[in-house]
């Protein structure tokens, strides 16, 4: 056997940098082994966490390929430029302290060991100066610690500013296509736009400027401290010391319990617990109506306590796991790293200077603190695939916004067909997939429009009527006919499926509905919207006697002048909105204006003002009202009668009041007639018996 070993030394001495080379190349690949084991458990965790909450999500975000392609298409936004971009620079200055900081923290454990040394051999002065020079170094440490938190939010900060000035770009275009009301209307894809515009978008660029950071440092980190600390002690060393750490970090593994999957049921429980909350708020009224709130509690309790008892349950399992996770890796793991830095001092390693008890404990000292450094690095390393996986479901789910406004900005929109039957969703997607011509005139003209929902049921197969400048059109018929469909297909909001539709420019053709749109602004903001106070070119004066036409011009004086700003929707009533919003239509003075029942909460003499004004400045009205009222302002009536037919006709409103009045008093005598044929029956038998 001793022949044997001193064979083996003899051969390890002569070649024994061809050996320390294959010992590093093996602790690599065991480095790079481990940290895809970990990565692969994680990722597992997270599948099943995915699995867990019944994620209704369609598209697979997982890291990648795909994922690669969303992130390069993001990252070609936020750095618009390449090199030539403020980003790019940015994020290049970020790279310099990055390294000066792995720099530094190589010199401050080799400092850290010169105190120590010096300390032990009693050289006070040394000492001295060691600590002196320790301060001056840590003005450069501390500057580029501060720095790099600095640089890593001012990078997080532009790119945010880049991907949300992109996106407003597009959800806000210039053109006639209102993307940000297609991509809640017309496309079932995108739910929550404005979450993923201010709160995802935010994490994207957050988790994107921290996971370079967090993945750069760590990797320098861990080559230039392993190749230090191989110099230092010996490759053969660490080799034997990282196999065993190894090993143990295999049977830590197999006794973890599964702490994605309680997470992923916790957050699920979380989320039956607070929609119980929401629920009951939701239907609060219904609950309170009903004397329910037993009934409530009761439910509430009983998702409270299941959520406890799995939670006590996760603290059970994290009890156990947390005491060996701990004489694992902090004691364990913390000895072992003693015994390898304890290898210079009591073996003598070819190619490692000894020395006194003061070198000794030099090269003890920094050879742990590099340890330290190295193992963090290389911890840091194996769990950051769950940040990586963070960045790929905001980089999903920014991506899928793009997407969707590209698609609807193209008039491609995907939305759930309703129908009774297979027959009638059929016909109906047919009709969806039309396309009509839209052309821009000084008239409102329909030629064989269907009146098509986005949801695909038709509400009539082809609209035709006209309405030329002066004209004034009433519009009538049940709920669900299409009147207000119309309205939205007039105004660009929906797509025309066939036909042709002649309709004024937007700035010609101007809506007001029953509950009108105040902006959060000043008062003065609110009758000349849309337009800016920049924009506006009418002094307060004349706004003033605009306001005092629908005599609502008192409100100036009583919120505090023009320049009031409060939430006017709160601090208004309904009846003097709707004077505004009249007001407002005044001051643009359009060609045509669309009045979907806005006098519903003013009185008839109010209304009596508005429509003989609004006529009296040259407006086209098209009106959709119940009202009686409101029949002799206007010239023309487009009747539905919610089974897919129509009227279109002049209209005499003296003459349908007589005819609506002659139908009420037949409707009124039709009703007694029952009560006189049972009086009738009743008389013939009291002639019969006498």
């Amino acid at each position: 056997m001793a022949p044997v070993l001193s064979t083996v030394a003899g051969f390890y001495l002569n070649h024994r940098k061809a050996v320390s080379r294959s010992v590093y190349i093996a602790l690599f690949a065991s480095l790079i082994n481990r940290a895809r084991i970990s990565i692969d458990e994680q990722r597992s965790s997270s599948k099943t966490s995915r699995q867990i909450r019944g994620s209704t999500s369609s598209n697979k975000v997982a890291v990648d390929k795909v994922f690669v392609h969303r992130l390069f298409k993001l990252l070609k936004i936020v750095f618009p430029g390449g090199y030539k971009c403020k980003e790019f620079w940015l994020l290049c200055t970020h790279s310099g302290f990055l390294v000066l900081r792995t720099l530094l923290s190589l010199y401050v454990a080799k400092l850290d060991g010169q105190l120590v040394s010096a300390l032990v051999r009693g050289k006070g002065k040394e000492f001295l100066m060691g600590i002196l020079w320790w301060m001056i170094v840590a003005i450069p440490a501390t500057f580029t610690n501060s720095m790099l938190q600095y640089l890593q939010g001012n990078l997080a900060l532009r790119y945010r500013t880049r991907l949300t000035d992109h996106i407003l770009k597009q959800y806000l275009p210039d053109s006639d296509n209102p993307v940000y009301y297609s991509i809640h209307n017309l496309d079932d894809r995108i739910k929550n736009a404005d979450q993923l515009i201010t709160a995802d978008v935010a994490k994207f660029a957050t988790s994107l400027a921290s996971l370079y950071s967090n993945l750069a440092k760590p990797t320098l980190d861990m080559v230039l401290y392993s190749w230090q600390l191989s110099r230092n002690i010996g490759s053969e060393g660490l080799f034997v010391i990282g196999t065993l750490i190894q090993m143990s970090a295999y049977v830590l593994r197999i006794l973890t319990p599964p702490f994605g999957k309680y997470v992923a049921e916790e957050a699920q429980l979380e989320g039956d617990y607070r929609y119980q909350h929401s629920r009951l708020i939701e239907y609060a009224e219904e609950v309170a109506l009903y004397n329910g709130h037993d009934v409530e509690r009761a439910g509430l309790d009983r998702s409270y306590f299941t959520l406890i008892k799995h939670v006590n349950r996760i603290l059970r399992r994290r009890l156990y796991h947390g005491f060996l996770e701990d004489f694992i890796i902090k004691y364990f793991w913390g000895a072992l790293g003693l015994v390898l830095c304890s290898v210079p001092v009591f073996f003598r390693i070819p190619g490692v200077t000894g020395g006194g008890n003061g070198d000794r404990t030099q090269s003890f000292v920094t050879n742990r603190r590099l340890l330290l450094s190295s193992s963090d690095a290389f911890g840091r390393i194996m769990f950051s695939y769950k940040e990586v996986a963070q960045l790929a479901g905001y980089t999903a789910r920014v991506n899928s916004l793009l997407e969707v406004m590209k698609d609807v900005s193209n008039m491609k929109y995907d939305k759930l067909l309703v129908s009774s039957s297979e027959d009638a969703a059929a016909m109906n997607a047919t009709a969806l997939k039309g396309e009509g011509e839209t052309c821009i005139g000084n008239e409102i003209k329909f030629e064989g429009v269907p009146i098509v929902s986005p949801n695909g049921d038709v509400l009539i197969r082809a609209l035709s009527f006209e309405v030329k400048q002066g004209d004034h059109l009433l519009i009538v018929g049940p709920n669900g006919s299409g009147k207000s469909s119309l309205f939205r297909i007039l105004g660009g909001l929906w797509p025309a499926h066939g036909g042709k539709l002649t309709r004024p420019a937007s700035q010609d053709i101007f809506y007001i509905p029953q509950r009108p749109y105040l902006s959060r602004g000043t008062l003065r903001q609110q009758v000349i919207y849309p337009r800016t106070e920049k924009e506006n070119t009418v002094s307060d004066d004349e706004l003033r006697e605009i306001l005092k036409i629908v005599k609502v011009d008192d409100i100036v004086d009583a919120v505090g002048g023009w320049d009031a700003e409060r939430e006017w929707k709160e601090d208004l009533s309904m009846g003097v909105q709707q004077r505004i919003a009249m007001a407002r239509l005044f001051y643009h003075s359009p060609k045509f204006a669309i009045l979907d029942e806005c006098t519903s909460s003013v009185s008839l003499e109010i209304e009596r003002i508005m429509y003989t004004h609004a006529r009296s400045l040259g407006t086209s009205l098209l009106t959709v009202s119940h009202r009686p009222s409101l029949w002799k302002y206007h010239n023309l009536i487009l009747q539905f009668d919610g089974s897919g037919g129509y009227v279109f006709t002049d209209l005499d409103a003296e003459a349908r009041l007589k005819l609506e009045e002659e139908k009420l008093r037949l409707d009124l005598s039709l009703r007694s007639v029952p009560d006189m044929e049972e009086r009738l029956q009743a008389l013939k038998k009291l002639v019969a018996v006498k």
